[in-house]
């Protein structure tokens, strides 16, 4: 399978990695809040990764049903997606409270929103390694899982602060755009090794 397809879902979960592992605490040590309060605003981002998650898989299915390319119809919402998590960057920009968690949800729409890159690997695996390709796949995207978390780790230990684990999120967020526009050709189903 398409080893770059792999890179965007890294991009992707890590995006969702920081908001599982560290926004929280993001709240309390960045921004000062009670830990109860912190809670409250902790949830706000995922009502916006929901929103995005059906707004995704929405917008691949319209674009398929008017003809539009399975390639630029899975690459769309993606890329746009993975743009929009680029935004967490941002936070590093703004004080108001509400700006933020603005902007974080804004994030994790997108994070939610690219997360149709899933139904690439349906769409490439040969048909009688669709289980192997999604082994991989997911495998690959969860590696964000243990490397989000550390390095965002070590980046607040070394600096003090969370900017460096902003700009962290969105540069990964930005390579698996790039890859997704100039590396992954055309998606379609890469036929298997019986049928070559």
């Amino acid at each position: 399978m398409n080893g770059t397809i792999d890179l965007g879902q890294f991009a992707n979960t890590s995006t969702m990695y920081f908001f599982l592992t560290w926004f929280p605490t993001y709240l309390v040590m960045a921004k000062q809040l009670p830990m109860l309060q912190a809670g409250f605003y902790a949830v706000i981002p995922y009502m916006g990764a929901f929103c995005g998650v059906l707004l995704g898989g929405r917008w691949s299915d319209f674009m398929l049903k008017k003809g539009i390319s399975l390639s630029k119809s899975r690459k769309i919402p993606i890329v746009c997606g993975l743009m929009c998590s680029m935004s967490i960057m941002a936070a590093n920009h703004f004080d108001s409270l509400d700006s933020i968690i603005a902007i974080m949800a804004f994030a994790f729409f997108g994070q939610g929103m690219a997360a149709i890159i899933w139904s690439t690997v349906g769409d490439i695996a040969p048909p009688d390694s669709v289980g192997l390709a999604g082994g991989v796949f997911s495998f690959i995207g969860n590696l964000a899982g243990i490397i989000t978390p550390i390095a965002i780790g070590i980046i607040v230990q070394v600096s003090g602060s969370f900017v460096g684990a902003m700009v962290f999120i969105g540069s990964i967020a930005a390579i698996g755009v790039i890859a997704l526009v100039f590396v992954v050709g055309d998606i379609h189903r890469i036929p298997s090794i019986k049928e070559t």
